[in-house]
């Protein structure tokens, strides 16, 4: 095949994606290997690809193709969620726009509109995921809503009600106003705002006095049904037992004694609200209050409210003052900085809110779910997360698994005529149960439906067991084979939304953990530390970086910096970089098999050489990779294939196996050249699939079925580490010698000698690799130094270069003397240091050793330059 001189992400990433899917590479079936199982975190259906799922789902593609390549039954399943809140607002917006109202609609008639957007918008972001590489199996995709899984989340319920898990009730839940949905504690962001803080006079019913107390909440006295005083407070103790009256609707409520109040917030009374504030709603319990719910469910007062009916809650903040004020029971107004609640899904402020919920007991989960992360049957890589995860687990309430929605999973409960309610699969299993336990002369019409659906995570924690049919044929083949999946890839930020929930699952339906390891990527932030999004404008469209960069250059650019459970510090000339290095490796394609091989020929000196030194290499840098792979240091294997590839291969093996202009190569070195660039691809490959198996097949002709992605991954053989340390001794010669050339004007192609001194440092096996990239002539021992020579040092060893006439004395004499005080200077810190008792008694000793050997290093050094700086100046 002709290799074109520029690489072409975009021709290439479309060949070898469509051939890959007609190879059905990324598709598994259970079989005699060990399987290797990730399941997907399932993106909303409504999502589309973000910088979080770039970094999220590159670092899984990395561990499945390892995977695949290591000779594992890789299955990496896909899928979808379908997002209750999220996907209702879009289709009632959708709706809206359209001149429908929601509630002018049957259940069935919204359900289908719903199923037509997600049928029409729903799964872009898969198709995304494929232009950046990601082998998934895509003939496994789910949806949380499939026949399935749907199935599987109705069976959990009544499973959980019939253990007496599952239980209905009264409580103050977190309501959502614009999503007129209930949302758990974990999806309420608490932010700082800027607020007021409103002094109200409560006058004491049959008195002249009167009970000042402060609010952020003026709309809420409406609902007020006491004031509450410290049992302890002297100045209220002539207040206990009366009552006051509220102001603008004037109901006379009690002045209770309670030791909540904090005595110095405020003025140290308290107006207590139970239907509008957890505090006050306990409060409330304790003291027998009466409970006032004054908000419809889209945050407007009701009629209990009495004032501002149909008003909104912030429009009601509005209007209340100036009445209070015209009332006389306004005292002051003061700015005021607290935290507010808002909804993760929608940003509304949150409503605490009475409301009869659905609730999962989370302790006893919790408990069997927090041992076998504590003894490590779940590693979490970085282990920090090990105590987030705790303090959630200990501190674990109840679960409000209701939602008031349409888009979900309806729960499986029927209610009857009297109240009474029954948990059953359908509405004819509910009627029979019901005629048995309340009346058998029930009809189907007389049974009701609950209208909610459960939280859309309680279809997501099951998603290890629900995409393999674990929870509705518990002893299929799939489940059996594929469970307990391997790895976990996700953010932090659902540490207990979704893993810990997964962990409670499966050891609830499997007996066993879902996962054996969990990977926390961090959070992708801008180059100046600001999170990514929609609203700030920093977030780049991952879609529009490939077409620009090319899926590999992306993929290398998200992961040179991104160490687990760290945060990503992006910025676009990373991915750059990752461009230039698939160019880079082009070129050195191009490179290599421009070579004329001349079968005669016999391999230099120079190239056994090399050939000896980079196979110990490579096998160093694979056993490196090995272990940062078990330790999940994702970004250290790409960085050290990264300067195997680019440093070690490209700058300094090509550079000593290169063919002189015109002139052919040994066919040994050629072969084994080819050799080693197959090893690179592979170790790339994870990283790099498209670009290494383009150049996979320009390498050598393959046959049907050649291809690199089931190709063997690359297994460390034991290495030579004398070979290695030799080199790197070359390498500092041939630095050196380059030096010298810059340094005085010598052009590359004039050759010149070298002459050592002799010593015990002088021998080196790489000389000949030395005369080939430094154009040495000569290379000879001697015992002392000779007249007219450039130095320059490898350590405490000398090396001499004969002085052309061209040499400019006096600039050497101040180069050297420029490092002669340097290197002094550094002496004296040194013995400084060494001096001091108290480190050298106390600092380690290896710490101590590796001091003095910089002494024993910088005198020799000092040494060598006074002597060449004798020889200059004689």
């Amino acid at each position: 095949m002709e290799i074109p001189s520029k690489y072409n992400p975009a021709e290439t990433e479309e060949k070898w994606y469509r051939h890959w899917m007609a190879k059905r590479y990324f598709h598994s079936e259970p079989d005699e290997r060990e399987p290797y199982t990730i399941v997907i975190p399932p993106p909303n259906v409504t999502g589309v690809l973000h910088m979080g799922h770039m970094l999220n789902n590159t670092i899984q593609d990395v561990l499945i193709r390892r995977a695949r390549m290591q000779g594992k039954n890789a299955c990496w399943v896909p899928g979808t969620d379908h997002a209750s809140i999220a996907t209702e607002a879009k289709v009632v917006a959708k709706l809206t726009q359209e001149g429908i109202d929601k509630s002018k609609l049957t259940r069935e008639e919204f359900m289908k509109h719903a199923y037509e957007w997600k049928e029409k918008h729903g799964g872009i972001i898969l198709e995304q995921l494929k232009k950046l590489g990601a082998s998934c199996d895509w003939e496994r995709t789910a949806f949380t809503m499939d026949e399935s899984l749907y199935e599987s989340v109705i069976d959990t319920f009544i499973d959980l009600y019939n253990k007496g898990l599952i239980y209905r009730g009264v409580r103050m839940v977190n309501w959502d106003p614009q999503a007129k949905t209930a949302v758990s504690d974990e999806e309420v962001i608490h932010k700082e705002v800027k607020s007021k803080l409103y002094y109200l006079r409560y006058a004491v019913d049959g008195s002249d006095d009167f009970l000042t107390i402060a609010t952020t909440r003026p709309e809420t006295i409406l609902g007020d049904t006491a004031v509450c005083v410290h049992p302890e407070d002297e100045r209220f103790k002539k207040f206990h037992g009366k009552k006051v009256i509220v102001p603008l609707v004037n109901r006379v409520v009690p002045i209770i004694v309670d030791e909540y109040v904090d005595r110095e917030f405020g003025t140290g009374a308290l107006k207590i609200t139970p239907a509008h504030d957890i505090h006050d709603y306990e409060l409330g319990i304790k003291h027998k209050l009466e409970n006032i719910d004054i908000f419809n469910d889209n945050g407007t007062l009701n009629e209990k409210a009495q004032l501002y009916v149909g008003m909104d809650r912030f429009k009601v903040r509005e209007v209340i003052i100036p009445d209070l004020e015209k009332a006389g029971n306004m005292v002051k107004i003061e700015d005021y900085v607290n935290k507010v609640g808002f909804s993760e899904r929608t940003d509304a402020v949150i409503e605490p809110r009475l409301s009869t919920q659905w609730f999962l007991k989370m302790k006893e989960l919790a408990k069997e779910a927090l041992k076998v992360v504590e003894h490590d049957e779940i590693k979490f890589y970085p282990a920090k997360f090990k105590n987030i995860y705790r303090h959630w687990m200990e501190n674990v309430r109840d679960w409000n698994i209701s939602r008031q929605l349409w888009w979900g999973q309806q729960i499986p409960v029927y209610y009857l005529p009297n109240g009474e309610y029954v948990v059953a699969k359908s509405k004819e299993v509910a009627l029979e149960k019901a005629k048995v336990q309340f009346d058998e002369n029930l009809k189907l019409s007389d049974l009701k439906q609950d209208e909610d659906v459960m939280d859309t995570w309680f279809s997501s924690w099951l998603w290890p067991i629900s995409v393999f049919d674990g929870i509705r044929y518990p002893d299929n083949e799939e489940i059996n084979y594929y469970y307990p999946t391997n790895d976990l890839v996700t953010a932090p930020d659902i540490i207990f939304f979704w893993v810990a929930r997964m962990i409670m699952a499966g050891l609830e339906y499997r007996k066993d953990v879902p996962f054996k390891s969990v990977y926390y990527t961090g959070i992708v932030r801008d180059k100046i530390g600001r999170k990514m999004s929609k609203t700030l404008g920093n977030s780049p469209d991952p879609i529009g970086l490939i077409e620009q960069y090319g899926a590999d250059g992306v993929r290398v650019g998200m992961l040179l910096t991104a160490p687990a459970g760290n945060d990503l510090p992006f910025d676009e000339s990373l991915c750059e970089q990752g461009r230039n290095f698939s160019n880079k490796i082009w070129n050195a394609l191009r490179l290599v098999k421009g070579w004329q091989v001349d079968e005669n020929l016999e391999t230099p000196e120079y190239n056994r050489l090399a050939i000896q030194w980079f196979n110990a290499k490579m096998n160093q840098v694979a056993d490196e990779v090995e272990q940062y792979y078990t330790q999940y240091r994702i970004s250290d294997v790409l960085m050290s294939a990264y300067k195997l590839a680019w440093d070690t291969f490209c700058s300094w093996y090509l550079e000593i196996v290169k063919p002189g202009y015109l002139l052919p190569i040994d066919a040994q070195t050629y072969e084994q050249t080819i050799s080693f660039f197959e090893s690179l691809m592979k170790m790339l490959h994870p990283f790099m699939p498209f670009i290494t198996e383009e150049i996979w097949h320009h390498l050598r002709e393959r046959k049907e079925g050649e291809d690199i992605i089931i190709s063997e991954m690359l297994i460390p053989q034991p290495w030579d580490n004398k070979i290695l340390e030799a080199f790197d001794k070359a390498e500092q010669i041939i630095i050196g010698i380059r030096n010298i050339r810059k340094e005085n004007n010598i052009l590359n192609r004039d050759s010149i000698e070298l002459k050592v001194r002799e010593g015990e440092n002088s021998e080196c096996v790489f000389y000949p690799v030395i005369s080939k990239l430094g154009n040495i002539e000569v290379i000879e021992t001697v015992s002392e130094k000779p007249e007219g020579v450039l130095v320059f040092t490898v350590g405490a060893q000398e090396y001499y270069i004969p002085r052309s006439k061209n040499v400019d004395v006096e600039t050497e004499i101040n180069k050297i003397e420029e490092e002669l005080d340097y290197t002094r200077g550094f002496l004296k810190s040194v013995i400084q240091k060494l001096s001091n008792e108290r480190f050298v008694n106390n600092a380690p000793e290896a710490v101590v050793e590796k001091e003095r050997q910089k002494q024993a290093d910088a005198e020799a050094r000092i040494q060598v330059l006074e002597e060449q700086l004798k020889g200059l100046q004689s």
